[in-house]
């Protein structure tokens, strides 16, 4: 049986170049990098390499990386260690009503120790309003989060001009650095701009599972002049902020991994943006009653979420994955869940056809034949859900 993987957006194989960085280091290069031996310095120099090579492609300082567990952890050390930092300066904290999980589920346990939390609306095509994030600053915002590229819809957020918008509120009210900002531009990598000054951004976060790198690795940009209050604690590693022995083979694959995406970013998301548009048509051409979310032209290069009235997600999911096809519902980080996307439904989607949701996301082995595959194999399927679905 033909297989057919679309779904990056999810995760990616490890590049083999990458795995070729990596391998010293789960065997012959073993050092704890905080000894002072041989063994440990030279496992600590390969970090610190690392850590500079990342900080070159963001334009950042070496000392302004620490690495994670995930992206999920850069998520909960940006927004919750930055509130507990700074709660004596103000509770008030701005995401928006798209942001993944990660930030989601931190801003709500925030939530409960007193914070306010203002969840921003997004157009129906996932885009800030602008206007409204103005509205909403106040003297006691600490810190303002903005998901860069949407995980689930792939619509692309404005950082810079949202940057200067915060810029020049800072500046009107004297407030020197408040409120902090965050982007989670874990999917942006690979196919966005991510030098943080011209960003604007104090914080952001990136992982290695996206960008054709080991899974269990993660950094958080944290500007020089912020502290954060640390969510693990013990031997101080990582500045203080990220306790912990560092994996040597994961952080050096997952800068090699960065360094290749940045390598590859303009040539792969060109191709990628004709392989999805030529998908995207196709698709709304050959299923009747489907419909494309997230902007039509602000969005991620290999990203095509669509909606299809009639059935459910996650039964089209099943059919396809018995064709080989790999697809899915949503963001893999909550797709076990049965309630309808919280994304679908800030853009304005009914529960209905939230349920009716299927995300492709193409990447670097994904072919016109693999795309021409799925539009021989779904427009069938869906035919005999429809009859058999008891969503109308």
């Amino acid at each position: 049986m033909r297989k057919v993987y679309l779904d990056y957006a999810a995760t990616t194989y490890i590049d083999p170049s990458v795995l070729r960085k990596m391998n010293p280091y789960f065997a012959d290069k073993f050092g704890n990098p905080s000894s002072l031996h041989a063994a440990g310095r030279e496992v600590r120099s390969a970090i610190e390499n690392a850590r500079i090579e990342i900080a070159k492609i963001l334009n950042a300082e070496g000392k302004e990386i620490i690495f994670t567990g995930s992206g999920t952890e850069s998520d909960n050390l940006a927004i919750l260690g930055a509130a507990m930092a700074y709660k004596d300066k103000g509770k008030h904290i701005i995401i928006l009503k798209i942001e993944h999980p990660a930030v989601m589920e931190a801003a709500k346990k925030l939530e409960k120790q007193g914070f306010e939390i203002t969840y921003l609306n997004v157009n129906p095509e996932g885009l800030i309003d602008l206007s409204e994030l103005k509205k909403y600053l106040r003297k006691d915002t600490i810190l303002v989060s903005v998901i860069y590229a949407n995980n689930e819809i792939g619509t692309i957020q404005p950082i810079a001009e949202i940057s200067e918008i915060i810029r020049n509120f800072r500046i009107h009210n004297s407030l020197f650095m408040f409120p902090l900002f965050h982007t989670d531009a874990c999917q942006a990598a690979g196919a966005l701009e991510l030098d943080v000054k011209k960003l604007g951004v104090d914080l952001m976060t990136l992982n290695g599972s996206k960008i054709y790198g080991p899974k269990g690795i993660g950094c958080l940009y944290v500007s020089k002049n912020i502290r954060l209050e640390p969510m693990i604690v013990g031997g101080g590693q990582e500045n203080g902020l990220r306790a912990g022995t560092e994996n040597a083979a994961l952080i050096v694959g997952f800068s090699e991994a960065l360094k290749l995406a940045e390598k590859l970013k303009n040539k792969e998301s060109g191709r990628l943006k004709i392989l999805r548009d030529y998908f995207i048509k196709n698709v709304l051409k050959a299923v009747t009653h489907s419909r494309l979310n997230g902007h039509f032209v602000k969005r991620l290069p290999n990203n095509a979420n669509i909606s299809i009235s009639g059935i459910e997600g996650e039964s089209m999911a099943l059919m396809l994955d018995n064709y080989g096809i790999c697809a899915s519902t949503g963001s893999a980080c909550s797709s076990r869940k049965l309630t309808p996307s919280h994304v679908l439904l800030a853009i304005g989607i009914t529960p209905e056809l939230a349920h009716g949701s299927l995300r492709f996301t193409l990447g670097r082995k994904t072919k016109k034949g693999d795309l021409d595959y799925v539009l021989k194999v779904l427009p069938p399927i869906v035919k005999k859900l429809r009859k058999i679905s008891a969503i109308k």
